[in-house]
């Protein structure tokens, strides 16, 4: 689908934010140029037969980066998607992997279709389809480009793409680690379908936990006392609504397509989903004030905001009515630039999307390692910490004639499960990182922001790389 002249330049966005960065290092300009161009665009038609006849889909992959292999990225199933709005989020991902300190390139692809339009056998096959394509051109390989879920596709899809290019690659040992976002059954890892909203929330705590920085904005330190409204119910506006409010926010207000809902004394998301699940909408929810317009319920009094819907939703247009003081992105490329400037000057405080959003990414790494290494996280351990912690407290028990109560037994002696061994690994990674940019913010002199600060940090790592692969002199 090819742009029209009122859609908005995502990349361009995307562009200018890294232009703003780059003038704070210290890099020659052909080495940043190659850095912020996207190396392989691959955009290709397939036809799939409906009915009596056929249709032609619009597809795309990009590659935005290989200075790490192999290049990472989701993939898109929307009608509205388009070769601009691919390469934008292939850049991202590519910077987003870098803040994180994940050894991956940039990718994306997507679809220009609406999932709701066909049926599941038809997705079916305009799914392999596509996996065929990027296996004809070597657009997809544990070693060489890994795709995951996206809008509009989740454990399903991915489990179709592994079967098509395990089929087409019979004996490839590390055929499963070509795609991460698989079911469980296919080795895929708990605690991937909720990571980009638990990585948000993880993200939006340590903000918050600084003292110094929220005293500028009018703020306490901590969650506690802070009211969110969260914009999209899908997998990262429920998930990173859902623990925000089990850290101790409450969340007053939700915004779907169909329009949003506020209540100054909080929702339970659950109670909501269901509703949601039961009716198709959020509005009718009991207690809750109604907007039939969904932009309206950004506005509405909080102290967060987290858009976790698509790009562009936070503009010139509708920034000055924003109540929030810290925006998080849970979205890629909600916030324009023009309208982060504003907001900055409002003195409010954004999470950038290529940090916020990251936990996604983290996970699938995770995901992608254990496909390589053919070995779930935490088997090979975890009965011998469970035992060796068993004869720990049974010698303290002898030694000082004191039983433990069976509950802290338990607590104590437990070995860690898969799930807890990938959230804890999250966690650190989405606090060190944020530590990581607010240490560039605070060094920097001149720069402002934190997605500015995110931007330096990861121009200096990919540089870094393609100096020391011999890329560049």
């Amino acid at each position: 689908m090819a742009n029209t002249a009122n859609e908005k330049n995502f990349f361009a966005d995307v562009c200018k934010n890294f232009d703003s960065a780059a003038q704070f290092t210290a890099h020659p300009e052909g080495l940043l140029t190659q850095i912020k161009a996207c190396n392989s665009v691959y955009r290709f038609q397939f036809p799939i037969r409906r009915g009596n006849g056929f249709e032609v889909i619009d597809a795309w992959r990009v590659e935005h980066s290989q200075h790490m292999n192999p290049t990472k990225g989701g993939i898109r199933y929307s009608d509205m998607v388009n070769e601009d709005e691919v390469m934008a989020l292939a850049a991202l991902m590519t910077y987003k992997c870098a803040i994180v300190n994940v050894p991956f390139g940039g990718a994306k692809g997507g679809i220009c279709i609406n999932p709701k339009n066909y049926t599941i056998g038809e997705l079916e096959n305009i799914t392999r389809r596509y996996t065929t394509e990027l296996i004809k051109k070597n657009f997809i390989g544990p070693g060489i480009d890994v795709p995951a879920p996206d809008y509009g596709t989740g454990e399903r899809e991915m489990s179709w793409i592994a079967d098509t290019y395990m089929t087409m690659n019979p004996g490839q040992l590390d055929a499963l680690g070509c795609v991460t976002g698989k079911p469980i059954a296919l080795h895929g890892i708990r605690g991937r379908k909720e990571a980009t909203g638990r990585g948000v929330a993880y993200a939006i705590r340590e903000c918050v936990s600084v003292a110094e920085d929220m005293a500028k904005i009018g703020l306490k330190a901590g969650l506690g006392d802070k009211r969110v409204i969260v914009q999209g119910l899908g997998n990262v506006g429920y998930h990173s609504a859902k623990f925000l409010a089990e850290f101790g926010a409450t969340i007053v207000g939700l915004c779907e397509f169909e329009g949003a809902i506020y209540n100054e004394n909080g929702f339970n998301i659950d109670e909501v989903f269901a509703h949601r699940k039961l009716t198709g909408s959020i509005l009718g929810f009991p207690g809750a004030v109604e907007f039939k317009n969904s932009m309206e319920g950004l506005e509405q009094p909080c102290d967060i905001l987290v858009p976790a819907a698509l790009e562009n939703q936070l503009t010139v247009e509708n920034i000055r009515n924003i109540k929030a003081k810290i925006i998080a992105e849970g979205a890629n490329g909600p916030t324009t630039p023009e309208a982060e400037e504003i907001f900055t000057e409002m003195r409010g405080i954004i999470i950038p999307d290529m940090y916020c959003n990251a936990g996604g990414v983290t996970v699938s790494y995770f995901e992608w390692l254990k496909n390589l290494s053919h070995v779930a996280f935490g088997r090979m351990e975890n009965r011998y910490a469970e035992n060796s912690n068993r004869n720990l407290i049974n010698t303290l028990e002898s030694l000082t004639g004191k039983s433990i109560p069976a509950e802290h037994r338990l607590m104590i002696v437990k070995g860690a499960s898969e799930l807890e061994l990938v959230n804890s690994g999250l966690e650190d990674t989405m606090i060190h990182s944020y530590h990581e940019i607010r240490e560039t913010l605070l060094s920097k002199a001149g720069v402002k922001t934190l997605r500015t600060a995110a931007f330096v940090g990861s121009i200096d790592k990919i540089a870094v790389s393609y100096m020391n692969l011999g890329v560049w002199p």
